[in-house]
This record gives structure tokens, sequence and C-alpha cells, in this order.
């Protein structure tokens, strides 16, 4: 049976060395990080994720300031909202709750953001200061999801130099910015897809599985080896029979308890990759509040 990754429990510590650091730098600053959240519209599960990062955020110590907009809101008046935030000086990290309404295109958006001001990591400086820098650099603002995935693994203890990595899914959120931190670790890395000739057989050759394709419980046992370990970074809702009643319930992009019995170490879903997402959103909030400090 395989080790069980705790992201619950890695988050938890994470986020209690924010706490500390933030009641230092207000002792000594007499302020505190400060992260504006926009989200526009009602989408069910953008409340409840936006609910969990403010509560979170609440409790290291962070100022929260809080944009609720209609879903009405336009394109141009979203952009001048971030363009105050942008220069309003007791915000630090601009968060924007993923997806937007169909009217307003997310890329323009994310692009308005100050990249100093980027809690997400998404800009477009951001990203390409994570491709060119030559090691995992602590004082950049890198995407939340694929780092919380990179200290899970390094909480393990083993050595990731020269290791065979595969990353399934391409996305300009995990897959991508995944594979950078990786190669930064000295990992051999693949970027798999949906497009992927024999699938199957690239990632049986994966010394570490990282699947974040959106697909519910894709990767199945004969897809990884004996030892191999599973982060998980799917979150899919899917429906289930229970006592002739059909239920929802979240799984993963993989099928777990058929991975758990050859992999060295996996990730669960809920209480894997979606804890760790929130404390590195906290930390990129930390760290610009930081570097503002410096400048």
């Amino acid at each position: 049976m395989s080790k069980k990754i705790d992201g619950k429990l890695i988050a938890e510590n994470l986020r209690s060395n924010l706490k500390k650091q933030i009641i230092e730098l207000k002792e000594k600053y007499n302020k505190v990080p400060g992260l504006a959240v926009v989200q526009v519209g009602n989408v069910a599960a953008s409340s409840v994720y936006v609910k969990a990062k403010t509560k979170s955020a609440l409790e290291v110590g962070i100022e929260v300031i809080d944009h609720h907009l209609e879903n009405t809101t336009t394109q141009k008046e979203l952009i001048a909202l971030i363009e105050s935030l942008n220069n309003q000086e007791n915000v630090n990290g601009i968060l924007v709750q993923l997806p937007l309404p169909n009217h307003i295109n997310e890329q323009i958006i994310l692009d308005c953001i100050d990249p100093k001001k980027d809690a997400d990591g998404f800009h477009p400086l951001n990203v390409g200061k994570l491709s060119i820098s030559a090691t995992n650099d602590e004082n950049l603002l890198i995407p939340c999801t694929p780092y919380g995935c990179l200290l899970m693994l390094k909480g393990l203890g083993i050595d990731l130099t020269g290791k065979n990595a595969v990353v399934v899914g391409r996305s300009n959120i995990v897959g991508k910015p995944m594979a950078q931190l990786l190669i930064k670790e000295s990992c051999t890395v693949t970027i798999a897809h949906s497009k992927t000739i024999d699938l199957e057989k690239v990632c049986g050759q994966a010394d570490i599985l990282i699947a974040a394709v959106g697909r519910p419980e894709m990767i199945r046992e004969n897809f990884i080896k004996e030892g191999c370990v599973v982060i998980d970074v799917g979150i899919n809702r899917i429906e289930v029979d229970q006592n002739n009643e059909v239920k929802t319930k979240l799984v993963g992009d993989v099928k777990y308890n058929e991975l758990e019995k050859k992999a060295f170490a996996i990730t669960p879903v809920p209480g894997g990759v979606g804890p760790m997402t929130i404390a590195c959103l906290l930390r990129n909030t930390t760290i610009a509040f930081k570097n503002s400090l410096n400048s």
C-alpha cells in the first residue's frame, strides 16, 4: 500500500510558517500583506473557492479587500477596477477568480494585473521569469497549483535529480509551469496530453506522474509502474449510485483505489493538491508584500 501524501497537513505547515512571518513583518513595519479578491458573477464553485481563499488569508493575518461584481459588469469596468487596485498601496496581491463571464476576455484581464501584484502567478512576465530562471527562485510569483505539487514532492524527501517525470496536461495554469519547475529540479520531463500516441506507455516510464488532464479517473493501474509517485491535480464531480440513490462525488484524474496498490506515494482527492493551491496563493501574496518593502 502506498504512502498517502497529506496535502492538508503540508498546507497547514506552510500557512503556520506564513502566519509567523506576517506577525514579524507587522511588528517591524506596522502593516500586513493585502490581497484583493475579485469575483464577477455568482458561479457556485467560484463562490466556494473565494470563501475558502478568503478564510485562509484572514487566518494567517492577510488583509482581504473583497470585490464581488455583478455578472453584467463590462470588460472595461473590470479593467478600470484592476488598474485602480494596481495603484492601491495596501493591495499587494490581486486575485481574479476564474472563470469570468463569456463576454469578458480572461487573458486581457490577467494581462492588466500589475505583475508585481500577480497573486496567481499567471501574468506573462512572471511566466517568463519562471521559464528563464536557472533555479526555483523563492522570490518569484509562481503559479500556485504547480508550486504546491512541487512542495509535496519535496516533502517526500526523495532526490528528484534525473527522475523521469511525466505531466499529463498542457495547460498554462498547471501543465506547462509544472514542467518548468520539474526541469529546474533536474528531472527529465515529458508533457503528454489527450493526443499523445500510446499515452499508457508514456506514463508507464514515469518515476513521477502529474495528472492534470481534467478527465475523471482516466489514469488507471496499468498506466504506472511499481514505485511511481503520483500527484493528482484533477478535481472532477461525477454521479455515483449509492443505495439506489444518485449522488455526486469528487474524484481526481486517477483511479485512486487502483493506483495506491502500485504507487510509492499518491495524493488523494479531495485533501491533496487543493489545500496546497490556496496555501501557495497566500505565499505569493506575502512574497509580493516583501518585494514591495524592498523596492
